[in-house]
């Protein structure tokens, strides 16, 4: 048990402490970063973590939803910090990054695929550095020793065959909504979602005028408002199924959103079935949970046959 327990909520962040005898474990919530999704409440084994809607006020956009966590009942797994699509929780240990839910095997990571061929862009692009709605991409131009060249417009093509294109992406920030790969107009970003799913306005049961929904949706261009019929509709090719939007809808069944698949790493086990039944939809959980069994079928009948396996 720890020695002593600290909860420090501000404007801008929630921290949560346990102070032991040689560790000290840290739970910070950025809140600047914190869609107020539906995500890691729906992950956490100990149902330490809770949405508050925030109330609407005349004449003003909507609010994200507050996340709030127990310290009583949290207990530092990282589980959080692991699913939030954009990186808003950091669980530490000593000021090192630690997730003993990993390390333990007990939980997967989620997978970020995100390519770009960079021997390819062209010097004075800066296109998905622009269109990424979260600014989590940074493009540099770099001399043939390292150095960072301001590119002003002055360059000959010469001096410009000579440079090279760096990308930095905040990828543990990500939450792979591809619009960055569609600014592309050379077509040299592939991004995969890690969170698939189906998202529908029921045009019928949304409030005419209502934006609730679109103002507080981190992607830019995945909700847009029709002025033809003052509703709301989705473009459902940069949605990452987030649920923040549904969080704030005011008139339930209004606002239909379904996970049918998470991308991650190879795992077995207890903890993540049960986080995947929350997270993902029945079906979904029983494909996963059958190729599973498949698959230990199969490493049962190669153990005893003496196989090597495929």
């Amino acid at each position: 048990m720890p020695l002593k327990t600290i909860k420090t909520d501000t404007a801008k962040m929630l921290m949560l402490e346990w102070i032991l005898h040689v560790k000290n474990y840290k739970l910070i919530l950025d809140k600047n970063v914190c869609a107020g999704c539906q995500i890691c409440p729906l992950a956490c084994p100990k149902e330490a973590i809770k949405l508050e809607k925030q109330p609407k006020i005349i004449g003003e956009k909507a609010r994200r939803a507050k996340i709030d966590i127990d310290l009583a009942k949290c207990n530092f797994c990282g589980i959080c910090d692991l699913v939030c699509p954009y990186g808003a929780i950091k669980v530490t240990v000593n000021g090192e990054h630690a997730l003993s839910v990993v390390e333990k095997e007990g939980f997967p990571k989620l997978i970020r695929d995100i390519q770009v061929d960079t021997s390819k862009c062209p010097v004075d692009c800066v296109e998905c550095e622009e269109a990424c709605p979260l600014d989590l991409i940074n493009v540099a131009v770099l001399a043939p020793d390292g150095k960072v060249v301001e590119n002003d417009g002055s360059l000959t093509n010469k001096e410009k065959s000579k440079l090279q294109i760096k990308i930095d992406i905040e990828k543990e920030r990500c939450p792979c909504c591809r619009i960055c790969e569609f600014g592309c107009s050379e077509g040299l970003m592939r991004v995969k979602k890690f969170l698939y799913g189906k998202i529908a306005i029921i045009s019928e049961k949304c409030p005419e005028g209502c934006t609730d929904c679109l103002d507080v949706c981190p992607i830019t261009g995945t909700l847009y408002f029709s002025e033809e019929n003052k509703k709301v509709h989705v473009n459902e090719m940069f949605c990452v199924y987030c649920g923040a939007c549904k969080v704030v809808c005011p008139v339930d069944g209004a606002l239909d959103l379904k996970r049918t698949k998470v991308s991650h790493t190879s795992i077995r086990s207890g903890t993540w079935n049960k986080a995947l039944e929350k997270l993902a939809s029945p079906i979904e959980m029983t494909k996963e949970l059958k190729a599973k069994g498949s698959r230990k079928v199969m490493e049962s009948v190669e153990k005893r046959l003496g196989w090597k396996g495929a």
